[in-house]
């Protein structure tokens, strides 16, 4: 397990903009997590849950997890990286430039690489950027890219 980083504050926050965050663990991504997550979505297409037709028809040589669902482990994955304490309220505010760069085969793992790309204190509401790379092992084309902004409302 990553040692993350701990944020209580503006301040904490601020002496890491524009740097380098850290990466967490790697996370398998499994045939079961993708029949849930298309279960949950209702995404049945056959690329993610079929996996014979996806060895036999499929581009890609087995299933793959939909897009969504490496966008959704994020969460899990930005804890491993950095905790973010005395936190009243924390706001997904947006996503700029996501590009889905290459497809996450079953079984691959996958680790989250993170940059606070910039950080400003908005009236006592702390508005974190990062530039963010879902990386899948022994691959050179990340998952995805893109830049996750957050919203931090801390106690005081």
């Amino acid at each position: 397990m990553t040692n993350p980083i701990r944020i209580g504050s503006f301040e904490d926050f601020e002496v890491y903009n524009g740097k380098e965050l850290g990466n967490s663990d790697y996370f398998k991504i499994t045939q079961d997590q993708i029949n849930l997550f298309a279960d949950a979505t209702h995404d049945h297409q056959w690329i993610h849950t079929d996996p014979e037709r996806a060895k036999a028809e499929g581009a890609f040589g087995n299933t793959i997890a939909h897009g969504y669902l490496t966008l959704s482990i994020v969460p899990f994955l930005w804890e491993q990286i950095v905790q973010v304490e005395n936190l009243k309220m924390m706001i997904n505010y947006g996503i700029e430039n996501l590009r889905f760069a290459q497809a996450v085969t079953v079984d691959s793992e996958v680790r989250l690489v993170a940059k606070l790309k910039n950080v400003a204190n908005l009236r006592g509401t702390v508005k974190a950027e990062v530039e963010v790379k879902l990386e899948i092992k022994d691959q050179k084309k990340p998952a995805f890219t893109g830049v996750l902004i957050f919203l931090y409302h801390f106690q005081n």
